[in-house]
């Protein structure tokens, strides 16, 4: 069957064709480090991640890129309110990101561009702009003519002659006074007295934009025109607009055959956000007691990643319940493998099911990754194949089936395994009793003190979660 996605180019759902047979070209916006990515910007980053993760489980190659925006006026403001460098100061938050990725199983892209690392690339691309009358060059800075791409707009379908800095349809607003038009925006900004940042180009010493900088990069590693281009739908308007006028403005290409977007993460009805002060870190749910693998798997399966996803802290305790139901029939299916139990050899009704959940499962992914359905599948193969269990119907085959399921979903969500496999750890006599003692705390209500024996767990790398069903634990 053909994977189709949503493309929001066309606003159509399509059979996605790589230009390369075999190989998926991959473009995904990456963090502006100037501070701790948070658990929004990580839904975007998990459908990216369920995505790749499903091209190569239907036999696809991918090659993926996905930027570091190291330089930007936020990054350069607060590291010279700092006294540091650019690279001191944004090394602890790569590094953060970094370890935010690992935590959450994330895969890897194979290319992790940095936008210092490509200004070269940027110039180059600015100056074609320029020879080819699409920029022009005013006070040492370089802007994009957007009256010379008629198509500008037709990502975002947003009228854009209206449109006014700072409004509603935001546009860029770099010394607009000095722009031909308004909506015009910066490719290279002039260097001012005393900037922590600067770089030679043609135009004098500056900076590339924030816009130009991911297209040099994306075609530099990417080519001219590739597959898919991924973010978060607050890129659409203007940062991937710009990414579209000027680099088909430099080659004449299409940029991306297929834009993918994934909606907001929302807090209490509003977009979490670092600048609205209501965003939640990774590090954060995990002081409280929230196992990674929890967070993605809440992240990615409570609600389509093109819808709205409203963020309860209270909803990771059913995630976790609903991800402990796989685990422990994973655990329950190698149990029985282990324990050659014999049943209906090749007849046996569990391994039917297991086949006829694996292919809904892959169907489900298939239709624009519609992974909560996809899970629904494997919830559905779990009470079938309890109940097959309980009642001596179901065994060593059925069960091998089942893992055989399991497995392959978990290629996807990477979350069942890991959850089956930590569960099944055994705690040292020193850890049985730091458990016991925060039980006991917490029933004589001293909470104080169950946080501190909770918070000394999580430093040896175990996550004590407490659920309707009793105290859980996991070894991260």
């Amino acid at each position: 069957m053909p994977i189709r996605l949503y493309n929001s180019l066309s606003q159509r759902t399509e059979e996605l064709r790589p230009l390369q047979p075999g190989l998926v070209k991959m473009y995904t916006c990456g963090p502006t480090v100037h501070d701790r990515a948070h658990i929004g910007n990580f839904r975007t980053y998990l459908a990216e991640d369920l995505l790749r993760r499903h091209l190569e489980a239907r036999g696809l190659k991918v090659q993926q890129v996905m930027n570091i925006t190291d330089v930007d006026d936020k990054i350069i403001a607060k590291a010279t309110a700092q006294g540091l460098s650019l690279a001191a100061f944004t090394a602890p938050y790569v590094e953060a990101f970094f370890a935010d990725l690992q935590q959450l199983r994330i895969e890897p892209a194979q290319e992790f561009p940095r936008a210092t690392e490509y200004v070269s690339q940027m110039v180059a691309l600015a100056e074609l702009l320029v020879e080819t009358g699409h920029a022009y060059l005013t006070d040492g800075s370089v802007y994009f003519r957007v009256a010379s791409f008629p198509n500008y707009g037709r990502l975002s379908r947003l009228e854009v002659t209206g449109l006014r800095a700072g409004g509603s349809g935001r546009i860029d607003s770099d010394e607009y006074e000095s722009k031909e038009a308004v909506r015009d925006f910066a490719l290279w900004k002039a260097a001012q007295e005393g900037d922590l940042a600067a770089w030679p180009s043609p135009f004098g010493r500056g900076r590339p934009g924030w816009h130009l900088e991911c297209s040099a990069m994306a075609m530099a590693l990417l080519g001219p025109s590739f597959d898919v281009h991924c973010g978060g739908v607050d890129n659409k308007f203007p940062h991937h607009e710009n990414e579209i006028a000027q680099s088909e403005a430099a080659t004449g290409k299409p940029l991306a055959q297929l834009w993918f977007h994934v909606e907001h993460l929302l807090v209490e009805g509003g977009k979490m956000a670092k600048s609205q002060g209501n965003f939640v870190t990774l590090p954060a749910l995990r002081e409280r007691g929230h196992s990674p693998l929890t967070v993605r798997y809440h992240l990615l399966s409570n609600t389509h990643y093109r819808q709205k996803l409203h963020f309860r802290e209270e909803d990771l305790i059913g995630a976790a319940e609903s991800l402990e139901r796989l685990a422990t029939f994973w655990r329950r299916c190698s149990d029985a493998q282990r324990g050659e139990l014999k049943t209906a050899g090749s007849g046996d009704p569990l391994a039917a099911a297991a086949q006829r959940a694996s292919d809904r499962f892959d169907a489900a992914l298939d239709d624009d990754l519609n992974l909560p359905s996809a899970v629904g599948s494997l919830h559905d193969l779990v009470r079938e194949g309890n109940r097959l269990l309980d009642e001596g119907r179901a065994g060593g085959h059925g069960c091998a089936a089942a893992l055989v399921a399991l497995r392959g979903a978990d290629s996807r969500l990477a979350v069942i395994e890991r959850s089956a496999v930590s569960e099944g750890l055994q705690l040292s006599p020193e850890e049985q009793q730091a458990l016991a003692r925060r039980e006991e705390a917490r029933r004589s209500g001293h909470f104080s003190k169950a946080d501190r024996i909770r918070d000394q767990l999580l430093e040896r790398g175990i996550v004590v979660e407490d659920t309707k069903e009793g105290t859980r634990w996991h070894r991260l």
